[in-house]
């Protein structure tokens, strides 16, 4: 008898320990309210839901689009113009805790402009071995597209447009060129600034609000072959997804502002892409498409038409001009 009680104990703790390792600890303050802690937690799980979106969106999928050995050494470079977008549904920023799901607020598919440049440091050998290139990025994030999404009075912009940059380098294994296909690997480091989404504040309709900043660190392995006019790539990569957010919700029974919670944001995606190149001469048209893994993040809260767990897919379009 004293070792069933051992086992039902054990079980009891094992079926416990799952729901309270999810929980969010800055939200035990409001437990006795169920109302308060369900708005407390959507918003902390929903600022950690969409960061790795927000990291997805300016770092897309292969460095330089429709190249993919290296520029050549120093005296080439090229110029990328692209669109990198993925369907996103954001949380209603009027959540008021009363129920257990967050309704949706917008859905629509969220574009992240971004001019890119690659310039050629060292051709590397006859075969494009360690060839390498400089690459630099800024991504231009119009608030305008998204309801209640606002830049922090601080932070790089362009009127409304947040202005994110990067810089990175590109090692080329071998060069697109006989019948070798281009293999390289790159590394960069992408940042965009803060963003506010929602408002809470006397006279507004929102429950909570969060603003976050966000750090991408991109690894990349990208193969691929010029065929004439055509060129194809596909390539893998990984992802480091750093930042910080501080976040405010209206307490739905006192109907104030609680203080606010600044929170640490880390998270790492694994992606693969693949892109088709159209060449004319100096101008190469590229589309691309690719996937980024879902991951579990062991959030409490469940959110109306966006699975926190699973994976997205996102597409870019570019025009380049190299010389």
């Amino acid at each position: 008898m004293h070792a069933r009680s051992l086992v039902r104990s054990a079980a009891l703790l094992a079926l416990c320990a799952t729901p309270l390792a999810a929980q969010n600890t800055q939200c035990t303050p409001y437990a006795g309210s169920s109302q308060t802690f369900n708005v407390c937690n959507a918003a902390i799980d929903g600022t950690r839901a969409f960061h790795p979106l927000a990291g997805l969106l300016i770092s897309g999928g292969s460095p330089v689009l429709g190249d993919h050995g290296n520029l050549g050494g120093i005296g080439h470079l090229s110029i990328t113009a692209r669109v990198n977008a993925t369907r996103v549904t954001l949380p209603s920023t009027a959540y008021d805790g009363s129920t257990a799901t967050v309704p949706p607020g917008d859905s629509l598919l969220a574009p992240a402009p971004v001019v890119e440049a690659a310039v050629g440091l060292f051709k590397g050998s006859t075969k494009g071995l360690f060839g390498i290139d400089l690459l630099a990025s800024a991504t231009l994030l119009p608030t305008t597209v998204v309801d209640n999404l606002t830049i922090d009075p601080d932070a790089r912009r362009i009127g409304s447009v947040a202005l994110g940059l990067g810089y990175g380098v590109r090692v080329s294994l071998f060069d697109d060129k006989g019948s070798l296909p281009g293999i390289s690997v790159s590394a960069m480091q992408r940042d965009l600034p803060r963003l506010t989404y929602g408002i809470v504040g006397i006279g507004t309709a929102d429950d909570f609000q969060y603003d976050v900043k966000v750090r991408a660190t991109n690894f990349r392995l990208d193969i691929g072959k010029t065929f004439s006019v055509v060129s194809l790539g596909v390539g893998l990569g990984q992802d480091r997804y750093r930042g910080d957010a501080n976040i405010v919700f209206r307490n739905p029974l006192t109907t104030l502002p609680e203080a606010p919670i600044a929170l640490d944001l880390a998270a790492n995606r694994t992606m693969a892409f693949a892109n088709l190149g159209l060449n004319l001469g100096p101008v190469k048209l590229v589309g691309e498409g690719g996937y980024q893994l879902g991951k579990d993040q062991q959030l409490t809260t469940n959110f109306q038409g966006f699975d926190t767990t699973a994976g997205r897919f996102f597409f870019s379009g570019g025009l380049r001009v190299g010389i």
